[in-house]
Parts: structure tokens; sequence; C-alpha cells
């Protein structure tokens, strides 16, 4: 009886984690209703997608696509501009073993790695650089490139 007590509480644990994690552009926007709302209707209909256009700030691209893996800064004699990058990790075959923001620490440890390490580690993989945004000096999209399927 005790074991399938702790197996039944085990298991919601786990399943509420799961659940808690899946990161939407519909949780983002719930969780920041004010930056939604003063999006345009073109704007919110392409957040709500996931997809980000041209002209977008910072904040709606995060509504769109979240935190972004990592953040690059390009100094040019136009001034500087900063990319975010958009990471998965996938095995040689193209098959994604994970992409998102809680796994751009590879290597360092953090909260979701088993042992200190991706639960992926040593696992072949290489790290796909799937879609880009750059901002101009005013923190507007100025660029979006995505690979194509």
């Amino acid at each position: 009886m005790k074991s399938s007590s702790f197996f039944a509480c085990a298991g919601t644990v786990l399943l509420a984690a799961l659940l808690a994690g899946c990161d939407t552009p519909q949780s983002r926007i719930d969780r920041s209703p004010e930056i939604f709302a003063r999006l345009n209707p073109d704007q919110q209909a392409l957040v709500k997608k996931g997809q980000v256009g041209i002209g977008f700030d910072m904040d709606a691209v995060k509504l769109a696509l979240g935190d972004p893996t990592r953040v690059v800064e390009r100094t040019t004699p136009q001034g500087e501009r900063q990319i975010w990058h958009y990471v998965t990790y996938e095995d040689y075959d193209g098959v994604i073993i994970y992409g998102g923001y809680y796994h751009h620490w590879r290597g360092w440890g953090g909260p979701y790695f088993y042992g200190g390490v991706p639960y992926y580690d040593g696992y072949p993989a290489r790290v796909h650089d799937r879609f880009r945004v750059e901002f101009d000096s005013t923190g507007h999209v100025v660029a979006i490139d995505q690979e194509k399927p």
C-alpha cells in the first residue's frame, strides 16, 4: 500500500513539473497581458502563432518565442546591434534532442540537469542555430533568419 501511494504521488509531481515546464506563446501572453495588449492586431496574430515580424520590439519577440538561448552584440560602423539566437540540440541525423532556453547551460550544470550535466551529455549532438532575430539600436527587429525544413 505504501509503495503504491508513493508512486502515485511521485507520478503526480512529475506530471505537474512537466506541465509547468511547457512554455508556449499563450502561456507567455497570460503572464504578460499588458505587453500583448499594446501590440496591433497583426502583431498579436503573429505572436499567438509563435512568429515574429520586422518592427517587433524585444518584449513582443519574447512573447512569441520566449527567452533566447544566447545573445550576441554586433558592432559595425552603423552602430551596435543585438542578435538573439534560438538554438536546438540535435543528433547527427537531425533529430531534436532538446531546444530551449534552459539548456543554454550545456556543460555548466543547472537546475534541470542530472548530476550537474545535461541528460544528453556524452550523446553525440550538434548545436543547431535554427532561428536568429536581429535588433537595431532602438530594440526593434530589423532582420529574421529562420531555416526552412
